[in-house]
């Protein structure tokens, strides 16, 4: 199974990350499949690949949490419906 899951990358004390899709028994440093995006907290900003993301959620990854609240916030989730729709 796939996750869309956070990569820790950066300095110490200056964390940043890549949204990754990454194998469920992978660590979290570990090697992934794909990188689909990348978040830095500290100066809030947030960089999609959204092509690549509705790629791997149709195919059944599933986001962890904090992912989530960044999809979602981003708003990735209405066009995710929506390809949806079109499908079917």
């Amino acid at each position: 199974m796939v996750k869309l899951r956070l990569k820790r990358c950066g300095k110490k004390q200056r964390a940043v990350y890549r949204i990754v899709a990454i194998d469920v028994r992978s660590r979290r440093e570990g090697r992934d499949l794909w990188k689909v995006g990348f978040y830095d907290p500290i100066n809030n900003k947030t960089y999609l690949d959204i092509p690549g993301i509705l790629y791997f959620l149709e195919k059944g990854a599933q986001p962890t949490g904090t992912v989530y609240d960044i999809l979602k916030k981003a708003g990735v989730f209405t066009e995710f419906s929506l390809n949806q729709m079109e499908v079917n």
